[in-house]
């Protein structure tokens, strides 16, 4: 019989641009001390001086990398983009990430601020659940970059050119097709709701073993969308006219490469977890955050009229 983990030491990264953030860090504080847990925050947070003044100590405040390593779990407060920050972070140390949205959509988040105490309560009672959904990871040939890591995507992208770059595809070491576009959007499930969604990707369940590739306003109508087996090693040639082409993870670190790039993408062997709860469920998060099977004609009570 397997032992429960048991979550005794909370990390706490939020987004230090967000108005009145240090209220909803006071808040989350002030309950996590009622149900005797310890916490580390963020050395970001001590700009908020206010948290200060509550008599936190200074010595709660530490780096992130140590904050990661000496969790248990950790909480990221703000929007989809402090979590991908966070969760970029913890993946290194292995461990799970439960997001609170104080931001706009919140895709990835678990819960909001007003949910707090259910949140708490689940932690205390180690009945939340950790889903683990794959990463991946990316090897520039011939310059010096250092290894890529994403959550959502790794972005290969046009630049400041006007004009189109020609991108050649290969998988596990056959040849696939050459085509010219904007770039191309190599993308986890996780990331299949994000820039890849926009472009026209598919939707895939967090929970699937696989990776999309979408190209980027292509030249062609014929090219399209692709969905990959994950233990496939995907390799992309970009030619560009332009002085550099950009690779980017999670639209968060960005790397400018002198043409022709050569780039290798698969599955990291690390993978991230993420927090799950009773709160919501995967599906309920497409329909009620995405809108995904929703007749908005309803919504609106004019069924029938179009608006």
């Amino acid at each position: 019989m397997k032992t429960k983990p048991n979550y005794k030491t909370i990390g706490i990264i939020a987004n230090t641009t967000k108005s009145n953030v240090n209220l909803v860090v006071s808040e989350l504080i002030k309950k996590l001390q009622a149900n005797n847990f310890d916490f580390l925050l963020s050395n970001f947070l001590l700009k908020q001086k206010e948290l200060i003044a509550k008599g936190i100590k200074k010595g709660s405040f530490v780096s992130e990398d140590k904050l990661c390593k000496n969790s248990d779990l950790i909480i990221s407060i703000g929007g989809d983009g402090t979590m991908l920050t966070t969760a970029y972070k913890a993946q290194f140390y292995d461990k799970p990430v439960l997001g609170i949205n104080y931001g706009k959509l919140g895709f990835l988040s678990e819960a909001n601020i007003n949910q707090i105490d259910i949140l708490i309560n689940e932690i205390k009672s180690n009945s939340i659940k950790i889903e683990k959904r794959i990463l991946i990871t990316g090897e520039v040939i011939g310059h010096k970059v250092e290894r890529l890591f994403a959550i959502n995507d790794i972005v290969i992208d046009k630049g400041g050119w006007p004009k189109m770059i020609e991108l050649e595809l290969m998988v596990n070491g056959e040849y696939v097709t050459t085509f010219s576009a904007d770039g191309v959007v190599v993308a986890t499930p996780t990331g299949s709701t994000g820039y890849s969604l926009s472009i026209g990707g598919p939707i895939v369940n967090p929970m699937t073993d696989a990776i999309t590739l979408s190209p980027i306003s292509p030249h062609s109508l014929t090219v399209r969308p692709i969905v990959l087996p994950s233990n496939h090693e995907i390799f992309i040639k970009a030619i560009s006219l332009h002085k550099e082409i950009l690779v980017n993870c999670d639209g968060q670190r960005v790397f400018a490469v002198p043409p022709p790039l050569k780039i290798k993408i698969s599955k990291s062997e690390r993978s991230l977890k993420l927090v799950r709860t009773s709160l919501t469920s995967y599906f309920e998060t497409l329909r009620n955050k995405l809108l995904w099977g929703v007749d908005l004609r309803k919504r609106s009570g004019n069924e029938g009229e179009l608006k």
